[in-house]
């Protein structure tokens, strides 16, 4: 009589489907960010053309964020074709990139509100991403080494 029971490998293997269809959803997500990243930039550089202030913080993040969004979808596409390293880096840059994008603008004074606004606009596909890679069909897929 065969156990239902499943051994790691299997699970593993069970799960890559679902894998690979959260995967897509994150790849999906971070272009959306690269986009919004991109049009975080030219919105800083049209405002700074019309003459008003753009501070160094602003510039730094509004290039950050498309370069990011790069970097974390490259690791993505690795991480879909079975890099476990890959899926650790994204996984934890879904997580640091918010608090550290978004995490200036709780300054007071530090960014105008728009510009606050405008980057919480472009990290909600990447806090998507985030609760993508949580998800068990990807923690099965890539299980923790002992």
């Amino acid at each position: 009589m065969e156990s239902n029971m499943q051994t790691p490998s299997s699970a593993a293997h069970h799960a890559a489907p679902h894998a690979r269809q959260a995967l897509g959803t994150a790849k999906s997500g971070i272009k959306v960010c690269g986009a919004l990243g991109a049009a975080a930039l030219l919105a800083v550089i049209v405002v700074a053309s019309i003459g008003h202030t753009v501070n160094s913080f602003m510039w730094v993040r509004a290039v950050l964020l498309p370069v990011a969004a790069v970097l974390i979808h490259r690791l993505t596409v690795s991480a879909s074709r079975g890099s476990r390293r890959a899926f650790e880096r994204v996984s934890a840059l879904v997580v640091i990139m918010p608090i550290a994008i978004i995490g200036g603008d709780l300054i007071p004074g530090v960014c105008p509100p728009w510009y606050a606004v405008m980057q919480v606009v472009c990290m909600l596909p990447v806090i998507r991403v985030a609760f993508v890679i949580r998800g068990s069909a990807l923690r099965d897929a890539f299980p923790k080494s002992p």
